[in-house]
C-alpha cells in the first residue's frame, strides 16, 4: 500500500528508486490507505520524514542494512518501531533550543505526543518517548533523550560548551512558519510540505563545528554518550525493528557471527524485550593539537530489535499493546555505542 502524498514526497527528497525500495521495506500505518490530493495531513509528513530517518540510519550502520536486505530477500520487511536521538540540555548551545526543545518543536506539529519520561540516571541523562496521536502503534516513536552536563565536572561542563557552542540552528523562518501552520490546521499544501521536508530531516544531524580531538578525550573520560554527541550530534542513535520473537532473532543472528548484544533487556513490565548490534564503527575527523584535522574510529549509529507484548486496557476494556519503554532497558541499549570500538590512530586529511 502506497500514500500518494508520501510518495511524492519522498520522490522530491531522494528520488523514485529510493523511494521504492523504502515502500518495500517499511510498514505502511493503515491511517495512510487514503490521501488527499495536494494537502499533505501531519501523519503523511511524519511518515515520509520517519522513512527518510531511517534511510539515513541504514547508510551509517552496514550491520543494519545488511539485516534490513536479507529480511526483504527473505519475503519480509521491517516494522519500524521507534528511533533514537540524543540532545544536550545545555544554555550554552548555541544557536540551537536546548535539549529535547530542539525536536518538540518538530515533532509536536507532526502529531507526536508526549508518551513517557524516563529517568536514565545512571548516565546522567534524561528520556523521554514521543507517539503519534493518529496511529501511535503504526507511526515510528521517537525517544529522544537529554544529557545534563551539570552532573558532571567543570572540566567536563568546559568541554561541553566549546563542542557545542557552535551549533546552527537548522530551521530556517520559512520552516518554523510551516511548523505553525501545520500545528494550527493539521495539513499543508504539498509544496509545502515537499519545501519543510528537507528541512526537518536535516535537523537530525551533527550542527556544530568539527570537535577538538583534546575536547573528545574530556568527554568521553566521563560519559561515552556525550562523547557520541560530539561526533555524531542529532542523528539518530539507533532505529529499531519491531519484531515477534526478538529471542529467537538474537540467537539466529549471534549464530550467523553478527555483533548482538550479549543478553536481551527485559522491563519490569515483562512485556517489552530489546537487543541490538554493537554500534558500527565510523571514521569522523577532529581537530588536532595545531589545528590540524585529523581521523580516528569512533562508535557510530546502531539498529535495534524489540517485542512488544500486548497489555490489558481496563478504561477501554480492550487489550492493546504496551508501547511504553523501560528505563533499564534503555541504559542497557545504550552501552552499545559505549562498549564499540574507540581507537586513536589519527591521520590527516578528510575521510
Amino acid at each position: 500500500m502506497r500514500n500518494a502524498n508520501v510518495q511524492s514526497l519522498l520522490v522530491s527528497l531522494i528520488g523514485e528508486a529510493r523511494t521504492d525500495a523504502l515502500f518495500a521495506t517499511l510498514n505502511s500505518p493503515s491511517i495512510l490507505a487514503d490521501a488527499e490530493p495536494g494537502r499533505v495531513t501531519r501523519a503523511e509528513l511524519a511518515q515520509a520524514m520517519n522513512m527518510a530517518l531511517f534511510e539515513g540510519l541504514l547508510a551509517r550502520s552496514p550491520n543494519g542494512r545488511t539485516y534490513t536486505e536479507e529480511a526483504i530477500a527473505g519475503g519480509g520487511g521491517v516494522y519500524f518501531d521507534h528511533g533514537a536521538l540524543r540532545t544536550v540540555r545545555w544554555t550554552g548551545n548555541g544557536a540551537l533550543p536546548p535539549g529535547e526543545a530542539a525536536f518538540t518543536r518538530i515533532l509536536r506539529p507532526l502529531g507526536f505526543r508526549l508518551n513517557g519520561r524516563y529517568p536514565l540516571d545512571r548516565l546522567g541523562m534524561t528520556g523521554r518517548a514521543y507517539a503519534h496521536e493518529d496511529a501511535p502503534d503504526e507511526i515510528s516513536q521517537f525517544f529522544v533523550s537529554e544529557l545534563h552536563p551539570e552532573r558532571f565536572s567543570e572540566t567536563f561542563q568546559q568541554a561541553v560548551s566549546r563542542v557545542v557552542g557552535t551549533s546552527k540552528d537548522p530551521l530556517t523562518p520559512t520552516a518554523i512558519g510551516q511548523l505553525w501552520e501545520l500545528e494550527r490546521d493539521g495539513t499543508l499544501p504539498l509544496e509545502s510540505a515537499q519545501a519543510l521536508l528537507p528541512v526537518i530531516v536535516g535537523a537530525f544531524a551533527r550542527q556544530h563545528d568539527v570537535p577538538s580531538e583534546a575536547d573528545y578525550e574530556l568527554l568521553l573520560a566521563e560519559s561515552a554518550e556525550m562523547a557520541w554527541i560530539a561526533t555524531e550530534g542529532n542523528a539518530f542513535n539507533h532505529a529499531t525493528d519491531r519484531v515477534d520473537d526478538v529471542f529467537a532473532l538474537s540467537d539466529a543472528e549471534k549464530a550467523k557471527g553478527r555483533p548482538m548484544k550479549p543478553e536481551v533487556e527485559r522491563s519490569r513490565s515483562g512485556r517489552v524485550f530489546q537487543t541490538a548490534y554493537r554500534a558500527d564503527t565510523v571514521r569522523r575527523e577532529f581537530r588536532g593539537k595545531d589545528g590540524e584535522i585529523v581521523t580516528r574510529e569512533v562508535p557510530g549509529s546502531f539498529y535495534e530489535f524489540i517485542t512488544r507484548h500486548r497489555e490489558y486496557d481496563t478504561a477501554r476494556r480492550c487489550w492493546k499493546i504496551d508501547l511504553r519503554f523501560d528505563a533499564g532497558n534503555a541504559q542497557g541499549i545504550f552501552k552499545m555505542t559505549a562498549n564499540a570500538k574507540s581507537s586513536g590512530g589519527s591521520a590527516s586529511g578528510a575521510q
